[in-house]
């Protein structure tokens, strides 16, 4: 996954846990706090929907996809200032056009599950913004589906 300028370890070897492969790491700094002193769940559900987006850019070796579906969310505990968490995504299904995939966000201070996401579903689009199929059906753990040219300028 591409590393992020604001993660604790952007370099940090993969884990996999009951399948979901850990890549990301996110520090929690003061902007990402709710009127609480935790973790906004905004900012959470953001860094999560970018993560699963780049995850299904690798998976279906296009840089045009898009959120099509989330399922309930469920918060498990939190994250104060401070504490680092880490984002696991697994693919759980390939549709003709989409990607179904499981997501979960752990705390690696307390070790306590921070959310969990069943279902996440992403669609392959092509440069008009329709759904297109993308032949795959198995996930890649390697980078040899990522797209190697940028998508055309609109």
């Amino acid at each position: 996954m591409a590393p992020h300028t604001d993660s604790a370890d952007s370099h940090a070897p993969e884990t996999r846990v009951n399948g979901i492969n850990f890549y990301t790491r996110k520090w929690v700094k003061p902007e990402d706090l709710n009127a609480n002193g935790t973790l906004f769940g905004g900012s959470l559900l953001r860094w999560i929907d970018e993560e699963a987006a780049i995850y299904a850019i690798i998976q279906l070796g296009n840089h045009r996809v898009v959120t099509k579906f989330i399922s309930e969310i469920n918060f498990q505990a939190s994250a104060r200032q401070g504490d680092l968490i880490e984002m696991g995504l697994v693919a759980t299904s390939f549709g003709r056009t989409s990607l179904a995939m499981r997501a979960e966000v752990r705390n690696m201070i307390t070790r306590k599950v921070i959310l969990s996401i069943e279902r996440i579903v992403f669609v392959n689009i092509d440069e008009e913004g329709n759904a297109a199929p993308h032949g795959y059906s198995t996930i890649t753990y390697d980078r040899d589906r990522m797209p190697t040219t940028q998508p055309a300028e609109d």
